[in-house]
Order: structure tokens, then sequence, then C-alpha cells
């Protein structure tokens, strides 16, 4: 593989095959010595969590390690967190994995210095300010999937358990410091994973792209996203081995973050209450809704839709990148229909009015109202 890159945007990314080998350097260059690695429980003791302890333990850093992490981490996998991160007098986080991990460990070393409960800090207004900066613990970020990006975002998401909601904990200081993308640690995620976080970078850009607020950076990083994924993500499905193509998908996957400052909409506002309540694989959640999402939005961008298969290179505007997309599922194995991911149909209301609430409907091309969503998840069940 021949991909090797130092970028600042962002942050400081350093991408390349065997680049894990740098972990304890960016630790002590974010100002750590204490460090707290995040994981979720799937991989405690996998041997890419188990070689970066011992990097980081050669590098006279320790080997601290905390996996209590759900699938899709709840308020109550935070507190312990914070317990761990506290009690271990840590000074920093390596947040190391998944969205899951990367996500718990941003908010592990936002919440260990705060005074004030978590839902204070909601993306709501201003509420960020409401944060004792100061004391927000530096993080490193080593994602092990290529889909959320959430190691190049600023925020991170946990269910409140007593509602089941999940919320967007918003801080410019949860930015990581260093972020290190090294594709050989992205080789043993399963096929179904490889496909379900590579359509979850798909559907950041391409939500990104449709938002119609005016953020032509973003739109920009937006479209080259999807070309990654479109040449990439199939090759990765083919041979889980392909460090290039593992690698243009780590890029993809930081691009959709970086491009979804513009916004959301309903693919995520549908996605978001079917997660909390079935705790369905979110980048899966999110590839099932699609084709249903873009039909829903046609109206508003059927033109804009018409210039990005230009640009990938599809033929017939919007009905050519909608055959696209359900070629795409079905080659990377994603099912057709939320059922298939066990979710009925008993409790559409609930997920309905979850959706409409949810902070990434307001970013919909198309009004998402009560009615409209509820006829969404009819289609998408």
């Amino acid at each position: 593989m021949s991909l090797s890159a130092n970028w600042s945007f962002p942050t400081s990314i350093r991408l390349g095959a065997g680049r894990i080998a740098e972990l304890p350097e960016a630790c002590r260059a974010a100002g750590m010595q204490r460090p707290l690695v995040v994981t979720d429980a799937g991989l405690a003791s996998a041997p890419i969590t188990g070689n970066a302890l011992a990097l980081l333990d050669g590098a006279a850093l320790g080997r601290a390690l905390f996996a209590d992490v759900k699938s899709n981490p709840d308020d109550r996998n935070l507190a312990a967190g914070v317990s761990a991160f506290r009690d271990g007098g840590h000074d920093g986080v390596v947040a190391f994995g998944g969205g899951s991990g990367l996500d718990l460990g941003k908010l592990i070393a936002f919440m260990a210095g705060q005074k004030r409960p978590v839902w204070d800090f909601e993306d709501i207004g201003d509420w960020w300010t409401r944060a004792d900066a100061a004391a927000i613990a530096p993080i490193v970020a080593v994602p092990t999937t290529a889909g959320t990006g959430s190691e190049v975002g600023r925020a991170g998401v946990v269910t409140d358990s007593a509602s089941h909601v999940k919320k967007v904990i918003f801080h410019p200081k949860m930015l990581p410091a260093v972020v290190i993308c090294d594709p050989e640690l992205t080789v043993g995620m399963p096929p179904h994973i490889t496909a379900g976080t590579g359509m979850d970078a798909f559907a950041h850009c391409l939500e990104a792209y449709c938002v119609p607020s005016y953020h032509p950076m973003a739109t920009g990083i937006a479209l080259e996203g999807m070309r990654l994924v479109k040449e990439n993500l199939p090759r990765v499905c083919r041979d889980g081995t392909d460090l290039e193509a593992r690698a243009n998908m780590m890029s993809a996957a930081a691009m959709g973050a970086v491009a979804f400052q513009k916004g959301l909409g309903a693919i995520h506002a549908l996605s978001h209450p079917v997660g909390a309540i079935y705790d369905t694989h979110h980048g899966t959640t999110n590839a099932v809704v699609m084709p249903t999402v873009l039909r829903f939005n046609r109206p508003a961008i059927e033109r804009p839709i018409g210039h990005l298969a230009a640009y990938l290179g599809i033929a017939g505007g919007f009905d050519g990148f909608l055959d696209f997309v359900l070629a795409l599922r079905a080659e990377v194995g994603i099912p057709d229909k939320l059922c298939a991911l066990g979710v009925g149909d008993d409790r559409i209301d609930d997920l309905a009015a979850m959706a409409i609430e949810d902070p990434t409907a307001g970013g919909n091309p198309v009004l998402l109202t009560l009615d409209a969503a509820k006829d969404l998840f009819r289609d998408c069940v």
C-alpha cells in the first residue's frame, strides 16, 4: 500500500498502514502521561487492542482500559467511564474503535471535569458554553472502522437510558487533538460491519450534500467522499485485505463527518430512534432507510442529485442514482427492509414521534411531519 499522509484538517490526522506505532508519541503530543483507552466490549480482547495497550505500556504510559461500552452507548456507560477516568487519575483518553468507542471516549474526556449533568450540554443553541472548557481532557482518536467519522467530530451521541432517546452532546474541544487512521486496524472487521460502516459514511456525505443550507466547502467534501465510497466499498467487501481501498474508506468516513457540519436529515432522524429502541447497527439502519428517504425528498433534491450522478459517472439523473444506491446496497449485503433487523410495526407511532424531535430532522430538504414520518417508517419496515 502506498497511501500515507499527514493532514491538519480539521485536526491533525496521520493516515497510513502501520501508523498505530505512533500512538505513544501522539499521546505525548496531546499532553498525556496517563491515558485511558476507551473501546467497546467487542474489541476489549481483540489483538489490535492488545497491541495498542502494549505500545502504550512499552512507552511508560500505562495500559489502562475501559470497555463497558454498548453498541449504542448510554448515560450509564458514560457514568462508569467517568468514574474509571477519575479513579485512575488519568489525564487523557485514547478513543479506540468504531462509533460507539469513539463517541463514548470523547464524552468521558469531556465529562470527567464537569460538575453539571451531561444533558445540560446537549447540542441545543449555545448550551455548550455551560461547560468548563479548561476541564476537558485531551483526546487521541484511533478509528478501527470506516463509517462514523467521529474521530474528526466535535460531538458525541449517547442514549438517555430513561427515555431511550439518542442525544447529541457538543463542544468544540471534544475534537480529538490527534487522529491515527491505520487501515490495518480495519482488516479484521466482519463483512457485514464493513458494509454497514461504509454505507454510514455514504449516508453522511449524501445527507450533507442534500441539506439546503449554504456551505459549499462541505458540499464539495461530500461529493468526493461519495466518489471514494462508490469506488472502494465494493472492493473492501470483496477483499477485506485491500489496504488501499480500506484507507480510502477511512478518508471517506472522515470526510462525511466534516461535511455533515452542514447538517443531516431524515435518514438519521429515522435511524436514531430505531437504534435507540432496537439497538440496531447505525450505519446498516441508515442504509436500509436511505432509498425511502430519497424518494420522499425527490421534489427538493432532484436537481442536485442529477449533478451528483453526473459527478459519479452515473447516467439517468435522480432515477439512475437511486438505482445505483439500490444496487450498491444489494452488492454489499444490506437488507431491503428494517424487519430484517428485528424492527416490527408495533412501535411506528413511537418511532415517528421520536424522529420528528431528533435534531437532525430540521436539516431535511422536505419538512418531516409526524404523518410523513409514520408513512416513511411503514415503508421501511
